[in-house]
């Protein structure tokens, strides 16, 4: 659900713009950023709300805001109401951001934990994917001349851009009934002092002599534990240093560009030369590629680990950006070009794409694991508005050849951080990961 509401307005672009005669860059950029918004807020409330409801429970208003935002988005006729709706459909992915990873990570063994965080970036992906094919599914053919008015009387400027954001109630729905058959947090429930029932919910993944030996590091985990679920854990000596180091990757992840091929897949192919019926096509295989390499992550996170995988991933970006930029600099677009965009795809598939999550999810102390996610993750989704605000300035202020090469420093930065301050957190339980923090 979080991927199919987060990409499904790329395709809907065109037609929408067209549909609310949205002319200007600054309203454009607007469109396609008021989300991020609802992602910031969403993010913040979800750390407090999952604390005080459990995981669960608001994982829950989660999913009914998802399939609400789905059906205003789609009805809306006058643009302040789609950014509202807009606005509404970001709370939810970032609360559902934040919530998805800490739930998966509190429940799953340290063995395999990064695999099913992984997991959960595949179900985006998977989303992302779906909306993809069914924005080129629902879209009728375009002519390759077509006009503003051409496209505002036409079915897709009329109704096929609704039908993209109101088939998300689909996934909305299987989203919300899924919910209704998983257990709670153990780990939250042994923090509210529920201790029976943690047990019984870690017996259930792993079996009773796991489930002992868990509760027993839980034990000393929360008897020594840093308190505090407010805001202010940030104001908190200990967990400055993990701070840093996870709002840095939260905000590398959007900063290294790569999510501008999605939200602006109509501007970067144009630019390379592709017509409009093409671009969306494209945008399909940009999600195949995702899907496939998310699995080499899911493959390798154990393996390899999640600092390995981070510097394979900047480095790579890096590189790759370099040459992009050269390809839009010397006007060289079409088949070379996309294979390029492709590849960036793939490595930030099985890298930065799902390792942060991983690494977001583990980090934190369990006392505090629900706030200092939601910080990290509102730092994200601020990040993430930045990066979809600016594209469209710098795109016009410095071309899209400088915006790679603008992203490639990005990623140039963040591989020296990683490499300095980013220790490895792999086949480690997350009492044991928090002991790495001590002094």
């Amino acid at each position: 659900m979080f991927g199919y509401d987060w990409v499904v307005i790329g395709g809907a672009k065109p037609f929408y713009e067209a549909y609310f005669s949205l002319l200007q860059p600054s309203s454009q950029a607007w469109a396609m950023s008021c989300a991020l918004v609802g992602c910031l807020a969403g993010a913040i409330a979800s750390g407090p709300m999952s604390e005080w409801l459990g995981r669960r429970r608001a994982l829950l208003i989660s999913a009914a805001t998802f399939a609400l935002s789905a059906l205003g988005t789609g009805m809306a006729d006058r643009f302040p109401e789609f950014v509202l709706w807009r606005i509404v459909g970001g709370v939810a992915i970032g609360m559902a951001s934040v919530l998805s990873p800490v739930y998966i990570a509190e429940i799953a063994p340290a063995h395999n934990r990064g695999k099913l965080v992984c997991l959960n970036e595949l179900t985006i992906v998977l989303g992302i994917l779906a909306a993809q094919i069914m924005n080129w599914l629902i879209a009728r053919p375009i002519p390759s001349a077509v006009t503003l008015l051409d496209l505002q009387a036409s079915w897709n400027g009329q109704t096929g851009w609704r039908r993209m954001f109101e088939v998300a109630l689909v996934p909305a729905a299987i989203f919300l009934i899924g919910l209704l058959f998983i257990p709670e947090s153990p780990r939250w429930l042994a923090r509210k002092g529920y201790w029976d029932r943690a047990r019984s919910v870690l017996a259930g993944f792993g079996g009773s002599t796991y489930a002992e030996d868990v509760i027993s590091q839980m034990r000393v985990s929360f008897s020594g534990a840093t308190q505090g679920s407010g805001i202010g854990v940030h104001r908190q000596a200990r967990l400055r240093p993990i701070l840093v180091v996870g709002i840095t990757l939260a905000v590398l992840q959007q900063w290294c560009g790569i999510n501008v091929i999605f939200n602006y897949a109509q501007e970067v192919f144009s630019a390379a030369g592709y017509a409009l019926s093409s671009i969306l096509f494209n945008i399909v295989i940009t999600g195949v590629t995702m899907c496939v390499f998310t699995f080499v992550a899911i493959g390798t996170v154990e393996r390899l680990g999640r600092r390995a995988l981070m510097l394979f991933g900047c480095g790579s970006l890096a590189l790759l950006y370099v040459v992009v930029g050269y390809l839009y600099h010397t006007h060289q677009g079409g088949l070379p070009l996309l294979v390029l965009l492709v590849a960036a795809i793939a490595c930030y598939a099985m890298t930065l794409a799902p390792i942060t999550w991983v690494i977001l999810s583990e980090i934190f102390p369990n006392a505090v694991r629900g706030t200092c996610m939601a910080l990290c993750t509102a730092a994200l989704w601020a990040a993430c508005f930045i990066l979809t605000y600016t594209f469209p300035l710098l795109n016009s202020a410095i071309g899209t050849a400088g915006t790679f090469w603008f992203y490639a420093a990005i990623c140039a930065a963040g591989f020296l951080f990683v490499l300095t301050y980013l220790p490895e957190t792999k086949q480690r339980s997350l009492e044991t990961i928090q002991q790495l923090w001590q002094p």
